[in-house]
């Protein structure tokens, strides 16, 4: 089993983080922080993901019982034409970026966040290329309809029935999930969040 020499706190509200680290064999509390996620005019995707994550970051170092805890927060988008796609506010903006993204690539980006005692210690960001297969529009709507996407980047999640539209991926699939397992672990030992893992 993993060594770890301080406790970890993970920044996140999103189940699918929480699924994902545990994975790894990691003992972690959860402290979900609520931060506006909008994007700022001019900012790139990298720059939006990196900044969320830092501000989701300290935000979590609010909380009194985070201490001497090492923090972990992330955030992940999909982009399509350097465009943004974040969480769709309903079916008709899940559909529209469905049908943005049908037949063609894009990119998920996750950027991750690792902090102690209120200082940033590392951001990393992760990119992987998905592909979509052409899709019919009764299909797109029936999905969007589902709701399943409502409260993920891009209108979808992979790892649900949406898993049927993707042709292929490059790079990590647990990055489209919502946080890139590997490189998180990487993360966690450099700075001695980790001492041995497994």
């Amino acid at each position: 089993m993993s060594h770890q020499p301080w406790p970890l706190v993970l920044a996140s509200a999103s189940p699918r983080r929480r699924e994902l680290l545990a994975t790894l064999g990691l003992r972690f509390e959860v402290r979900a922080c609520d931060i506006d996620e909008s994007v700022v005019v001019g900012e790139s995707p990298l720059d939006y993901v990196r900044r969320l994550a830092e501000e989701k970051l300290h935000a979590a170092f609010a909380f009194d019982e985070v201490g001497d805890a090492f923090v972990l927060a992330s955030d992940t988008t999909v982009v399509a034409d350097d465009v943004i796609l974040g969480k769709p506010e309903d079916a008709a903006e899940g559909r529209a970026m469905l049908e943005r993204l049908s037949g063609r690539a894009h990119e998920v980006r996750t950027a991750i966040a690792l902090g102690r005692a209120g200082r940033t210690l590392a951001v990393r960001d992760v990119v992987t290329q998905v592909v979509f297969r052409a899709l019919g529009s009764d299909e797109i709507a029936r999905y969007a309809a589902l709701g399943e996407g409502r409260d993920k980047a891009g209108g979808y999640g992979i790892q649900g029935l949406a898993g049927g539209f993707v042709a292929r991926i490059e790079g990590s699939y647990s990055n489209v999930v919502g946080l890139p397992v590997a490189e998180t672990l990487e993360l966690l030992v450099a700075h001695g969040a980790v001492e041995a893992w497994p």
